[in-house]
């Protein structure tokens, strides 16, 4: 396991290089200057071109760049060109909001899609079944900031029982309530796709494990459905899930930031959208380094449950 993880970590690195100069690239030559969020109608070529040398924007873009890995590498991320504040302490603010909304929304996702997953497995080809079919394939196409205005119209709207945007009530900061309060639509709104995803592959799976050697012992030594399906189906069921985490968690660090653009939650997605449109180089920088390193980290952590859940992976190294 301890060889595995350092040459997992090793491999980090070279990946996380390519990323960032391929990013570098890509944001350096999208059209726009954030130059001109200094300039003011009465300013002098002299002085944009001072406020532009100040910036390190005048430098050629090579240079740029190793000036900025040569500054990531001593722990500094650089200073916001719009907000005027170090980068690395804006994302420590805001990258608790991030995780709590992407690991409540896990949480629900799996608790309600293992259940429903073996349900659906369980009555293949009946009502629930086919209702659950519906659902899942209803989840898999609707577009997350769709749902979420369709949460918002709803709730917030017309019913009036929970609120629309923010983490926190003006005036109610201390309360946990009321943030759990605020966090409950855009939960909702994250879970829906992978939940879906979820129970999709759980049923597929359970279809297959009842089918197995195994499941018609049971059954001839007497055990009910009930008992097989949740004692013994489900720890197989649940390996190839470990997996899917794995893959989806790309889409799960994506839906966060639309999520939080949607509901205004004060997140690194919010924060990411802001820094897009203002053409703030060094934040978008840093979200697209956390972003990738949250997703790499995300399939290492699926890889290293995956061989501690079934020990035929140990045994193959």
């Amino acid at each position: 396991m301890n060889n595995v993880l350092v040459r997992r970590l090793a491999q980090l690195v070279p990946m996380l290089f390519f990323i960032s100069l391929v990013s570098f690239l890509l944001v350096k030559l999208a059209p726009g200057d954030p130059v001109q969020a200094y300039i003011t109608p009465r300013m002098s070529p002299e002085d944009i071109e001072r406020i532009r040398h100040s910036l390190g924007l005048d430098k050629p873009m090579f240079m740029q760049y190793l000036l900025w890995l040569k500054n990531v590498l001593q722990g500094d991320l650089g200073y916001s060109l719009i907000y005027h504040r170090p980068v690395l302490t804006m994302i420590a603010e805001r990258i608790p909001a991030t995780l709590g909304l992407m690991g409540a929304s896990l949480v629900l996702a799996m608790v309600v899609a293992i259940p429903l997953g073996l349900l659906a497995g369980a009555y293949k080809h009946r009502w629930l079944d086919h209702f659950l079919n519906m659902f899942a394939y209803i989840g898999i196409s609707v577009p997350i900031f769709w749902f979420g205005i369709l949460l918002i119209t709803v709730f917030s709207v017309q019913l009036n029982w929970l609120p629309s945007m923010g983490m926190r009530t003006i005036g109610v900061e201390d309360s946990w309530l009321d943030v759990i309060r605020h966090g409950i639509l855009p939960c909702i709104a994250l879970s829906f796709y992978n939940l879906s995803n979820y129970v999709r592959y759980i049923r597929s799976n359970t279809i297959t494990q009842l089918s197995a050697d195994y499941v018609q012992t049971q059954l001839a030594y007497g055990a009910t459905r009930r008992t097989i399906l949740f004692r013994h189906v489900l720890k197989n069921v649940l390996l190839p899930v470990i997996t899917l985490f794995g893959l989806s968690f790309g889409e799960l660090v994506v839906g966060a930031y639309v999520t939080e653009s949607v509901f205004s939650w004060p997140g690194m997605g919010l924060l990411g959208i802001q820094s897009i449109t203002s053409l703030d180089y060094p934040l978008i920088m840093a979200m697209i380094m956390l972003s990738s390193t949250m997703l790499i980290i995300g399939n290492l952590l699926a890889d290293l449950l995956y061989r501690v859940a079934d020990p035929r992976i140990k045994a193959l190294r």
